[in-house]
């Protein structure tokens, strides 16, 4: 359906050369921002998936079956659901940079701690704690790129953020894979053990530099002249005032673009957790042996995305086209899943190209979803909103690792679950198709 009128946030200046100069201080602010932006979100996703690599070691130790694996893991997002919205209000009033700093280092000392865990219960009890501790942390990240970038920005700065959730599965699966392997035995610790103390380390470090490095929003950053404060703050107060800033957190939930949201990201997530939390299993049964060589090829799919996520950010903003822009990925990690259950034990090689295509499609359609609901929030009301859509959202978080195990459990095949994932995904991009264009292509 084509858009008719014109966005205000949208507005470019006449002149060239201050179309060169807007393009320069964008140029400046991202460089400052995204790259720092991409390394805290690659520590925090770490943390949060490397259970996915302690399970094959940990499971044969510890005497867990794949079901209490699987309700470990997704019990996670329980905490993060409980405190996610009013932790993104804090981080709204008090800032970015002390509210960040404070969730990634809860997080690092409570993942670290997973070395003591001897029984299922308090590997669910610390999984929640972990939800509790990173709650606020990816919806306070994408709220804040509010603050700087404009819609017609947002979508490719979104995107190039979270190539850090492949980009940490690219990094932390050989990584993983040879924490695992050169430290088993070591001061008595098992290699699971020595790979939550050593991954921990790095988001404890990141926490305090984010207390000297971030700012809080335009005018706070001292990196920036008075000239380049106020072009951005003129974009982004010309974008606001074409949004609906809601009064209050009541008027926020019972908007029910919201609700259609959260539903359509909790599509996407089902797909993303249920690759990322079982991936290293996906590798194993595709025969290939071994923590460390898992650890290696599980690098393939996540680079796959990494390409895939920045072409379609790029394109999606070039275009201000975003249905499409999120349906095709969607489309694309149904069909990898498929793929990759038909492949099974018996083409290693096919099974390994059918799960790149589904990591490329469902890490990919996260990002592109949040093109989506910033198109139309704002202020307060965007801080409770994209809490309240990412916190239902995730609760596929739980729902999804916790059905693959239990399904494993029961047929001893992981083939029904990626069916099931599958169908879910498809039925988020049917959902997307029955938006109107005007409400988010912008």
């Amino acid at each position: 359906m084509a858009i008719t009128g014109t966005h205000p946030g949208l507005d470019r200046p006449a002149s060239p050369n201050a179309d060169a100069d807007e393009a320069s201080v964008y140029r400046k602010v991202t460089w400052r921002i995204v790259p720092f932006l991409m390394l805290c979100y690659i520590v925090a996703y770490l943390d949060r998936v490397n259970v996915g690599f302690a399970k094959l070691q940990m499971l044969t130790d510890l005497k867990f079956s794949e079901t209490v694996y699987g309700l470990g893991a997704g019990v996670f997002f329980f905490g993060y659901f409980l405190f996610e919205v009013p932790s993104n209000v804090i981080l709204h009033k008090v800032g970015a940079r002390v509210w960040i700093a404070r969730i990634m280092i809860t997080w690092a000392l409570i993942s670290g701690a997973f070395m003591f865990v001897s029984t299922p219960i308090q590997f669910y009890v610390m999984r929640f704690l972990l939800g509790l501790a990173e709650a606020g942390f990816f919806p306070g990240i994408i709220l804040y790129l509010t603050y700087w970038f404009p819609a017609e920005r947002r979508s490719r700065m979104v995107c190039t953020f979270m190539t850090a959730i492949p980009l940490a599965g690219l990094i932390g699966g050989p990584l993983s894979g040879w924490v695992m392997e050169s430290f088993a035995g070591k001061g008595g610790m098992a290699g699971w053990q020595w790979m939550f103390l050593v991954e921990a380390v790095p988001a404890i470090v990141m926490g305090l530099i984010v207390l000297v490095y971030l700012d809080d929003g335009i005018r706070a950053a001292k990196w920036l002249t008075e000239p380049e404060k106020k072009l951005l703050e003129e974009k982004i107060s010309h974008e606001t005032a074409g949004k609906v800033v809601h009064p209050s957190l009541r008027a926020v939930f019972a908007d029910p673009r919201v609700w259609l949201m959260a539903l359509i990201y909790f599509c996407c997530v089902t797909g993303q957790y249920g690759l990322t939390f079982w991936l290293p299993t996906l590798i194993k049964t595709a025969g290939i042996k071994g923590v460390l060589n898992i650890g290696m090829f599980t690098a393939i799919p996540y680079a796959a995305a990494v390409v895939t996520m920045l072409y379609l950010g790029r394109s999606s903003d070039k275009h201000m086209e975003r249905r499409w822009h999120l349906v095709i990925p969607l489309l694309l990690g149904a069909v990898g899943l498929v793929g990759s259950a038909l492949a099974g034990t018996t083409n290693t090689g096919l099974a390994i190209v059918a799960l790149s295509i589904a990591a490329a499609g469902v890490l990919s359609s996260a990002p592109l979803f949040w093109a989506l609901p910033t198109s139309f929030l704002s202020g307060v009301g965007a801080a409770a909103g994209i809490a309240a859509i990412n916190s239902v959202g995730n609760l596929a978080g739980f729902a999804s690792p916790f059905l693959i195990g239990w399904i494993k459990d029961l047929t001893h095949s992981t083939d029904i679950a990626l069916y099931v994932l599958s169908g879910v995904l498809v039925g988020g991009a049917l959902i997307v198709l029955n938006i109107p264009a005007k409400m988010v292509n912008r």
